[in-house]
């Protein structure tokens, strides 16, 4: 998992607020919570272990994986409920895990190379 992410925080449907921050927790378990108290709904993200993935869930965050793109096409995919599109599953990912998400998710984390 990455040492920083994205955070977006959405309002009625419009972003309503981007930042970076910084996760510390050095065990797969402490970063789960660091996500989790930044109040992050759902985490969308690249590659990510199955362990964190369930630790991530077992915090209440939803997760989206094995997802690539530009970030603000990613971001408008994920408004508009079409990360399922093939452009966004990562190349070699034939499948993707099961994706279980709230529509009315307020805040979402999107990590890519480069941030």
């Amino acid at each position: 998992m990455a040492r920083r992410l994205l955070v977006v925080e959405y309002q009625d449907g419009a972003e309503r607020a981007r930042s970076e921050t910084a996760i510390t927790g050095a065990t797969p378990a402490e970063r789960a919570k660091d996500v989790s108290r930044l109040g992050v709904d759902v985490l969308v993200c690249g590659a990510i272990s199955r362990p964190l993935e369930r630790l991530l869930v077992a915090e209440g965050v939803d997760v989206i994986p094995q997802t690539c793109g530009d970030v603000n096409e990613v971001l408008a995919a994920f408004q508009a409920g079409q990360l399922n599109r093939p452009a966004f599953v990562m190349p070699g990912c034939g499948r993707r895990r099961q994706m279980r998400w709230r529509q009315g998710s307020r805040r979402l984390d999107a990590r890519w190379r480069g941030l």
